[in-house]
C-alpha cells in the first residue's frame, strides 16, 4: 500500500491528516472524552519536545553559530519577510476572519526541521548548514512566534497577556530543556530509534488536530467555511510559497552565497512547521478557534512538500548534469 502511494506521489501522512479531520467532523470529542483527548494530546506534545531536545546536540549549536550570515538570512525570510507577506494576504477582503487569521498565523511560524534537511540533501546543498539553520529556526520559534502572534493577532483582540508565554514555557520549553540536559544519557537511544521520534511527532500532531477540529466542528466550523474559501486558501498558500522562494533565491545571489548555501536558503527559508504550529496554536488561541486557524497551515504544509520535492529532484538532476559535463570540458581544455 505504501509503495503504491509513493508511486502516485501521495503522502500517506496527508491521508492520515484528512482521515483525522473527517473523524473529528463526524465524531468530535465531547464531554469527558474531550478532556481526556486534550490531556493525552498535551502529554504527546510534551513528549515530542522532550525527544527533540534530546536529539539536538550542543556540537550542532556551536558549529551552526559559525555560519551566522546564512542563518540570519534564513531567519529574516522566516520571521520578517513571511509575516510581511502574511499581513498583506490576510487583509484580502472576503476571506472568513478565522481563516484570514490562520493564513497570517502560518506566516509567523518557524521553519521545518526534517523536511528542510531532507530536501537540502536531495538537492545537493549544504546539509550541515541546513541542520543548524532549521534547528535554530525551530528553537527560536518557540519564543518569536508567540511574540509575533501577540503583536499582530491576539494583541489586537484580546490584549497582551503573559499567560500564553507561561503555558508555552511549561508545556514546550521545559520538556525541550529537560530532554537536552538528559541527552548524555538518552541521546544515543533517541538516535538509534529515529522512528520513535517520527511516530511521536506525527501521532502527537494527529491527536491535536483531532481535538482542535472536534472543538471547531462543535462551534460550527463547516457551516462557516465554503469550498470556494478552501480553494482560495490553497491558491494563497501556493502564491505565498512562490513569492518567498523567488525573493529568497534573488537574495541569496545578491549576498554572494555559493550554490550549496543558496539551496539551504531555498528550502529552510520557505517552509513552515506543522509540528510546531499545531501545538503552539493550541496554547495561543481559544480551543474553538484552533481548528479554523490551523486549516491554512495544513494546506500550506502539503503544498510546500509537493513543490519542494519537485524542486529538489530538479536541482539534483542539474547538479549531476554539471558534474558529468566537467570532465568533458576539462578534456576539451587539455586538447586545446
Amino acid at each position: 500500500m505504501l509503495r503504491l502511494l509513493a508511486r502516485l506521489n501521495i503522502d500517506p501522512y496527508l491521508l492520515l491528516l484528512i482521515s483525522t479531520v473527517g473523524l473529528a467532523s463526524i465524531l468530535p470529542a465531547r464531554g469527558a472524552w474531550a478532556g481526556i483527548a486534550g490531556g493525552v494530546a498535551d502529554a504527546g506534545i510534551a513528549l515530542l519536545f522532550f525527544l527533540h531536545g534530546a536529539k539536538l546536540s550542543r556540537e550542532a549549536i556551536l558549529d551552526g553559530a559559525k555560519a551566522w550570515k546564512l542563518h540570519l538570512t534564513v531567519a529574516c525570510l522566516t520571521f520578517v519577510l513571511f509575516p510581511i507577506v502574511g499581513l498583506g494576504v490576510s487583509a484580502i477582503p472576503g476571506l472568513e476572519p478565522s481563516l484570514a487569521m490562520g493564513v497570517l498565523y502560518l506566516t509567523l511560524l518557524p521553519s521545518t526541521v526534517q523536511s528542510s534537511i531532507a530536501f537540502t540533501a536531495i538537492a545537493g546543498g549544504n546539509v550541515a548548514a541546513a541542520v543548524c539553520s532549521a534547528s535554530f529556526s525551530n528553537l527560536a520559534g518557540i519564543f518569536i512566534t508567540p511574540l509575533l502572534t501577540a503583536l499582530f493577532i491576539t494583541g489586537k483582540t484580546q490584549g497582551f497577556s503573559t499567560d500564553p508565554i507561561i503555558a508555552i514555557a511549561v508545556q514546550l520549553l521545559l520538556p525541550f530543556i529537560a530532554g537536552h540536559l538528559l541527552r548524555p544519557w538518552i541521546g544515543g537511544f533517541v538516535s538509534r530509534h529515529k522512528k520513535l521520534l517520527g511516530y511521536t511527532d506525527r501521532g502527537s500532531i494527529l491527536l491535536v488536530v483531532y481535538t482542535a477540529f472536534g472543538a471547531a466542528v462543535l462551534e460550527g466550523l463547516w457551516h462557516k467555511v465554503t469550498l470556494a474559501e478552501l480553494g482560495l486558501i490553497a491558491a494563497l498558500s501556493l502564491g505565498i510559497l512562490a513569492v518567498i522562494m523567488v525573493i529568497g533565491n534573488v537574495l541569496g545571489r545578491m549576498l554572494g552565497f555559493n550554490h550549496e548555501d543558496r539551496i539551504v536558503i531555498l528550502f529552510c527559508g520557505s517552509k513552515k512547521s506543522l509540528a510546531t504550529g499545531v501545538p503552539l496554536a493550541g496554547v495561543l488561541f481559544p480551543a474553538a478557534q484552533v481548528g479554523a486557524i490551523i486549516l491554512p497551515l495544513m494546506f500550506f504544509h502539503q503544498i510546500q512538500l509537493m513543490v519542494c520535492a519537485v524542486l529538489a529532484r530538479r536541482l539534483a538532476a542539474q547538479g549531476e548534469a554539471q558534474k558529468s559535463a566537467q570532465p568533458v570540458q576539462a578534456e576539451l581544455v587539455e586538447a586545446r
